[in-house]
């Protein structure tokens, strides 16, 4: 698994022109299955993410985390991040999970952060073509992969 942690003021995702998932303050997650990636392993990333102490405590430095922040999560499966550049210049996909083996997996994963945080989860759509708005706080973002 691949995920792209994005601290955010804000972030949403429509799918035809609707709203299917918003927060407030929080992180903003792309979540890139590999085929193999198992639900232990999306259990294991939600505790590690709920762990990260990357919102600015009342010194300024990096030392609350999301719960401490008082903040939310958008998860968005992002398949591309599995994209494989090393035979041109486009992509291929045969490192991302299939939609089928990819669903449970992902579907584990934002359990797992409902379970471990507390805090609202929102989802994109899984599958469908989704614009993704966001305003990074920072900018911080970073990657985690497991």
């Amino acid at each position: 698994m691949v995920i792209v942690v994005q601290r955010v003021l804000q972030a949403s995702v429509t799918v035809e022109g609707r709203t299917v998932g918003s927060i407030g303050q929080g992180l903003l997650l792309l979540v890139g299955i590999a085929s193999g990636d198992t639900t232990a392993q999306a259990e294991s990333l939600a505790n590690r993410i709920r762990k990260l102490r990357i919102f600015e405590d009342a010194e300024g430095k990096m030392g609350l985390d999301l719960v401490d922040a008082k903040g939310a999560i958008l998860a968005v499966s992002q398949f591309t991040l599995l994209a494989d550049f090393s035979k041109g210049n486009r992509p291929s996909f045969h490192h991302a999970a299939k939609p089928e083996e990819a669903r449970p997996v992902f579907d584990a994963f934002v359990e797992a952060l409902r379970r471990e945080t507390g805090v609202v989860v929102a989802t994109g759509e899984f599958g469908a073509d989704m614009k993704v708005s966001l305003v990074n706080d920072g900018p911080v973002t970073f990657v985690l992969e497991g």
